[in-house]
């Protein structure tokens, strides 16, 4: 337990050294690729977010969804890639490759639907190579080019309000 503090700031202090280096440099290409970070606290439906990035005309080999498991008695197959507190270690370290993969992935947009503060997701979000970063209002809003505030209960706004800015951003 009180390892666990030292680690906890430990890494809260390189996500604050990560954003405190970060250039907001989006550019105008349009989204081809996708990576989703989801919350399984927060979002069930694996399957709503396939069948949305379909509807934006989103290839899926051009897609990727993780989600973030605090318990690994909820493991559920039909995931592509979960993670859980253990895959990570001290500075930001992280434990799982296929987290590393993705976090390295140059995606178009990283579409962060969680709106928790959790230390591993805020981790991601800070880390990650994608363009263009989509959140959800949560107490760090460093972490976003584009904060949509709605509930992750609230998925059919979401879409809504995320297909109009990318619109108006000229990015669909």
């Amino acid at each position: 337990m009180f390892l666990k503090v030292f680690k906890d700031n430990s890494n809260q202090k390189y996500i604050n050294k990560l954003l405190a280096a970060r250039k907001a440099a989006v550019d105008s290409r349009k989204i081809s690729s996708i990576g989703v970070i989801l919350n399984i606290d927060e979002f069930k439906d694996f399957e709503a977010f396939r069948t949305y990035l379909k509807e934006l005309e989103i290839k899926s080999n051009k897609t990727k969804i993780i989600t973030f498991i605090k318990d690994e008695k909820d493991i559920n197959f039909h995931w592509e890639t979960y993670f859980s507190p253990k895959d990570f270690g001290w500075k930001g370290k992280i434990n799982n490759v296929e987290l590393q993969t993705f976090i390295d992935t140059e995606f178009d947009a990283l579409i962060s639907f969680f709106k928790d503060d959790v230390l591993e997701l805020n981790t991601i979000v800070a880390q990650s190579k994608a363009n263009f970063k989509i959140g959800l209002s949560n107490t760090d809003q460093r972490l976003y080019d584009l904060i949509i505030d709605v509930k992750p209960s609230q998925f059919l706004i979401f879409k809504e309000e995320l297909k109009k800015y990318l619109t108006v951003l000229n990015k669909l």
